[in-house]
């Protein structure tokens, strides 16, 4: 396995790995898209909380997927990163 990304792919091939991982599908989003514009911002979690007043230890524990943040804590990391928060619902696959 040379990358995160193939040993996923190779993993969701799992019918009860895929399952749980879809039915996580909105928080690995969530974790995902707040790391990216942390990075592409080039700051560091204690910046984010300096920004947020979130301490350092709950960014370290959304982003690792042990710490279910409220939608207000969402807002302010959004807020902190100088972005908006937007929330979608869509219609599920089998409802297309």
């Amino acid at each position: 396995m040379s990358s995160y990304k193939e040993y996923k792919e190779k993993v969701l091939k799992n019918p009860e790995i895929k399952a749980e991982y879809d039915a996580l599908e909105a928080e690995y989003d969530i974790i995902q898209a707040m790391i990216d514009a942390r990075n592409k911002q080039h700051i560091t979690q204690k910046e984010l909380a300096e920004r947020t007043g979130i301490t350092q230890a709950d960014i370290s524990r959304i982003e690792n997927g042990t710490r279910n943040p409220s939608l207000a804590m969402v807002k302010r990391i959004a807020e902190g990163l100088g972005m908006r928060l937007k929330l979608e619902f869509v219609p599920t696959a089998a409802k297309q």
